[in-house]
């Protein structure tokens, strides 16, 4: 994914289709041709021009603005030009052509998917954190997730981070510097407050972590997966939850032979429920892909609600079959996968105890109470004010950082006190959170979170 830095790069800013306006991109440290060729003159930096865009036989192929933004005061840290035309694409394609065909001599190419955030990164304009946080902002698909990306964008995740990193980096230096004057007769532990500073730190950590278990899920939301025997009131449910007619219900056996899905909100958090073809024993070729289909869907749910049809509760056959799927749900769940408990139709028929949640898709009794259940599930809650967008990857660094806290802590407290131990284990933790920030990322894993990007950003 990583290209050459003094690569003059050109992409269609906006997404694809007719729209009012449409942006070309032009990043690089040599755009004077460029710039000369499509306006016509060089242009001010900072100042936007209205003016007519030129193809090579000085047609205009539109009017509109361009402003040239010069390096390093620009989103990628080098010279960028943005032209602003009308958003057909037509358009826009003559004038990304035309880009190219006048950069032809300094090499211009069509810019990699995410390049222009790269070079951000690369340039020292975003760290990593706030480079993900453009994409997730993009990505945005609830008002709560789209403000905690802006405050993530505007570096406050990173800042929490760097703060850990700086108290990390004291530690660090306090322990190494022991390493290097092991004759000292100091006891270093008690004198430098090790133990102290290393308690604080993991918990100003675990914090952190819950922060960011809580900003992944608002970013990735929750995967749900509607599970039980034909005719309990699965697609009814999911209805029921979206608010319209997605899934066909009828009273007929079988009727859903392939996954129904819809996402939907739960207090901010996006919830992606899918309706699986019921589980049993398929009567013919279709359900019995559908059936299997549906375990594929369980295999990767965060929470699987287990609806169970309180109407039939007292049919022996009815409830052997519920037993055998209950064994057979309990065993082939994720350890992470949470299984909740659903009876549905509490309006004709009473609830037998108080192990799981009573609900009528049909009326929407007990509906608000199964949204928050699905949200404890998981630990979620509503998002607040403060909330920021965090990553899958974000979490397991904080994680892994975690853990070797609490080994070098364990090194601290032992009699004998390994301290190069105890220095290896606070590397290992500094590394893992310089990886969120992009301090110790590698190349390999930068191209895989850029790649990610649309074209043009």
């Amino acid at each position: 994914m990583l290209q050459r830095l003094d690569d003059t790069i050109v992409a269609i800013a906006t997404a694809a289709g007719r729209g009012a306006i449409g942006i070309v991109r032009v990043s690089g440290p040599r755009l004077a041709p460029i710039m000369q060729a499509v306006c016509g003159a060089l242009l001010e930096p900072r100042r936007a021009c209205y003016l007519p865009l030129q193809d090579a036989e000085g047609q205009t192929i539109d009017r509109g603005l361009a402003i040239y933004f010069q390096g390093p005061n620009s989103y990628t840290g080098e010279d960028v030009l943005e032209l602003q035309a009308h958003g057909g694409p037509v358009v826009l394609q003559l004038l990304q052509a035309r880009c190219l065909q006048a950069g032809a001599s300094i090499g211009a190419r069509l810019a990699q998917p995410g390049e222009f955030t790269q070079r951000a990164f690369l340039n020292g304009k975003l760290d990593l954190a706030q480079a993900e946080a453009v994409s997730d902002l993009i990505d945005a698909s609830t008002e709560s997730a789209a403000r905690a990306a802006v405050r993530s964008l505007s570096g406050s995740f990173s800042a929490g981070i760097e703060t850990l990193v700086g108290q990390l980096i004291e530690l660090r230096s306090l322990v190494e510097a022991t390493l290097d004057f092991p004759d000292e007769e100091i006891d270093f532990l008690e004198k430098a407050d090790a133990r102290g500073r290393l308690t604080r730190i993991m918990a100003a950590l675990q914090a952190t972590l819950g922060q960011a278990r809580q900003g992944a899920l608002l970013r990735d939301g929750i995967k749900l997966v509607l599970a039980g025997q034909p005719n309990v009131g699965k697609s009814s449910l999911l209805n029921a939850l979206a608010g319209a007619e997605l899934a066909i219900v009828t009273p007929i056996p079988g009727t859903t032979r392939d996954k129904v899905s819809e996402t939907i909100q739960i207090e901010g958090i996006p919830v992606h429920v899918i309706d699986t073809a019921g589980l049993r024993e398929a009567g013919d070729e279709i359900e019995r892909l559908g059936i299997a289909r549906s375990w594929g869907e369980l295999a990767q749910a965060d929470v699987v609600l287990f609806m169970h049809d309180l109407s039939r509760l007292e049919n022996p056959d009815y409830a052997a079959a519920e037993a055998t799927l209950h064994r057979r749900l309990r065993d082939g769940l994720a350890s992470t996968t949470r299984l909740l408990h659903v009876y549905n139709k509490v309006d004709v028929s009473p609830m037998p105890d108080d192990q799981g949640c009573a609900i009528s898709a049909s009326t929407g009794l007990g509906l608000a109470d199964l949204r928050q259940e699905i949200l404890n599930a998981v630990g979620g809650e509503l998002p607040s004010e403060g909330l920021l967008i965090a990553r899958g990857r974000h979490v397991h660094a904080l994680q892994r950082a975690l853990e070797h806290l609490r080994t070098a802590a364990a090194h601290a407290e032992s009699s004998d006190a390994q301290l190069d131990l105890l220095a290896e284990d606070l590397r290992q933790a500094h590394n893992a959170l310089g990886e969120i920030t992009g301090s110790f990322t590698p190349d390999d894993l930068l191209g895989q979170i850029f790649g990610k990007f649309c074209i043009g950003k």
